[in-house]
């Protein structure tokens, strides 16, 4: 595979480069567990701050999704000797990695005698982990546009992004509950007493070695976007791009349809994601709604894991022959469809019925019944359908910022992949708050709930809520916003012939503004190559 661009203006990586940038995701998903799913519960079990620990999730979220687009306005003015995107990818982890050890490690030294302190001291590390977290998180999206924009390679970011992303979030998921369990403490009769989340000890550990994946991870994709991070691959006008006033942002924002509706159906994916896979609400499910969350948790992970690999691999095919538009409509329309199984299965769940419950054959489970089978089959091909999309919106980004530099001669890939985020971030904030506030409305919860909450018929009404409900509602929108969204594999294709022409004229001597001028369809290409 050869680290080239060809006269169609196609930009190609290279094998290691296609598998190690998308690891850049998998070092920021480590926190998106480690923190997103788990500092609500901390600051309720540990720093004893209540629903405070829920609100200042959300608060943060919102305060993260608006410094996105001043991070990704720096970001495309940045140029420095080793590139525009690894320093940011330095940063990002550094700050992280300091933010969380305080976060987890210091505060809960602060005596119960000064809360005044910890409130204070919660709310300042918290917003500087936000900006760690953006500065590397936005070199995802906007990082892809120098990497490739071969219309047959872009579609494997998604599956090396998936592959990326499983080595963080999949490891620590996987890892968490069973050091949790350790710390678990329950009586003679096997009853829990009091859970591992409540334990400051299991944040002690669970933090270096997160901290350790992530900053493997960042390593490996910095490698990876080494050779392409310089300023030949900025654009169409490399070297001699001009940089982008504020002023013409909101302008930028309301000329590109295709962002919009992709901040749309990006939005609603990531809600999707980020409620129905919520640390809280997968207790509630497994552990007090199916009555053991040690028997069930792992078996369900997995099986998702499983189902998710026939569809990654068909939904790269699907976008590689038909562009990513179809495979995302394609696959979030089975993932909809089957959790309508799912939907119905959880509502006739009888709690204390055995015929009517998930059970495994593990960690004191009992034996799988059909009530069981039926759900694996609902629940796992809805979310390996689901899972293997979940991320394609990132690559798509990169589309849309091919397109801006197609429609106004401006590469602005910070921008772009911070203006999705913004509206990304801004709903998926709602998430924490949304699982604290239906808890308490539906099961009148002042505190989130964990494995040793007794079952109630108001925390059965929560989870379906929000394992089922608000997930079909965001695919929903997702579909209805990818109606209208105009950049097919045909068009993309288009784009890069264009965009590349453009390119090879500047580079021979052309201002910008006469490039594109002279090449603004395909016919326009193939005339110029044809005479």
């Amino acid at each position: 595979m050869q680290n080239t661009t060809t006269h169609d203006g196609v930009n190609r990586a290279k094998l290691y480069q296609l598998v190690l940038f998308p690891l850049n995701n998998g070092a920021t998903n480590v926190y998106f567990v480690l923190i997103l799913s788990y500092v609500a519960q901390f600051g309720s079990s540990i720093l004893k701050l209540g629903m405070f620990a829920s609100i200042m999730v959300t608060v943060m979220r919102i305060c993260d999704a608006i410094t996105d687009p001043i991070i990704g306005a720096i970001m495309d003015r940045t140029s420095t000797r080793i590139g525009k995107f690894r320093p940011f990818m330095i940063l990002g982890s550094v700050v992280m990695a300091i933010s969380v050890i305080l976060l987890y490690v210091m505060l809960p030294l602060i005596p119960e005698t000064m809360m005044p302190l910890r409130y204070i001291a919660f709310t300042a590390v918290y917003f500087v982990w936000v900006l760690g977290y953006t500065f590397q998180t936005s070199c995802t999206r906007a990082g892809q546009t120098v990497l490739t924009n071969d219309p047959n390679q872009r579609p494997l970011f998604t599956i090396f992004n998936t592959i990326g992303s499983m080595l963080g979030m999949g490891v620590m998921q996987f890892m968490i509950p069973l050091i949790k369990a350790m710390f678990d403490v329950k009586d003679e009769a096997g009853v829990l007493i009091s859970s591992g989340y409540a334990n400051p000890a299991l944040y002690r550990i669970i933090t270096p070695i997160g901290i350790g994946i992530s900053v493997l991870l960042t390593i490996l994709a910095i490698i990876g976007i080494a050779e392409k991070d310089c300023p030949k691959y900025f654009g169409i006008g490399g070297e001699k791009q001009e940089k982008v006033k504020l002023s013409e942002y909101a302008e930028i924002i309301k000329n590109n349809k295709p962002m919009q509706r992709l901040m749309v159906a990006g939005a609603g994916c990531k809600l999707a994601l980020a409620i129905a896979t919520n640390t809280t609400v997968l207790l509630a499910l497994y552990g007090i709604l199916m009555g053991n969350y040690n028997s069930l948790y792992l078996p369900m992970m997995i099986l998702g894991y499983v189902f998710a690999v026939p569809f990654f691999l068909l939904s790269v095919r699907t976008s590689q022959k038909h562009g990513q538009k179809a495979s995302l409509v394609r696959y979030v329309s089975i993932a909809l469809l089957c959790y309508v199984g799912v939907l119905v299965l959880l509502l006739i769940c009888q709690y204390g019925n055995p015929a009517l419950m998930l059970s495994f054959p593990f960690e004191g489970g009992g034996s799988i019944n059909l009530y069981t089978i039926a759900f694996i089959l609902c629940f796992g091909i809805g979310y390996g359908a689901y899972y293997a999309t979940a991320d394609m919106p990132i690559p798509m980004v990169a589309d849309c910022s091919d397109y801006e530099t197609y429609r106004s001669g401006k590469y602005i890939p910070g921008i772009m992949g911070t203006l999705f985020s913004l509206v990304d971030k801004l709903v998926s904030s709602l998430a924490q708050t949304l699982v604290a506030f239906i808890f308490l409305i539906c099961a009148g919860l002042q505190d989130l709930p964990t494995d040793g909450t007794p079952y109630s018929t108001g925390i059965k009404v929560a989870v379906i809520i929000m394992f089922c409900v608000i997930p079909m509602i965001a695919w929903i929108c997702t579909l209805i916003a990818m109606k209208g969204y105009s950049l097919t594999g045909a068009k993309m294709k288009e784009i890069q012939a264009v965009n590349g022409a453009r390119k090879a004229g500047i580079a021979s001597g052309m201002s910008i503004e006469q490039a594109m001028e002279t090449w603004k369809t395909m016919d326009d290409v193939n005339q110029k190559a044809a005479g």
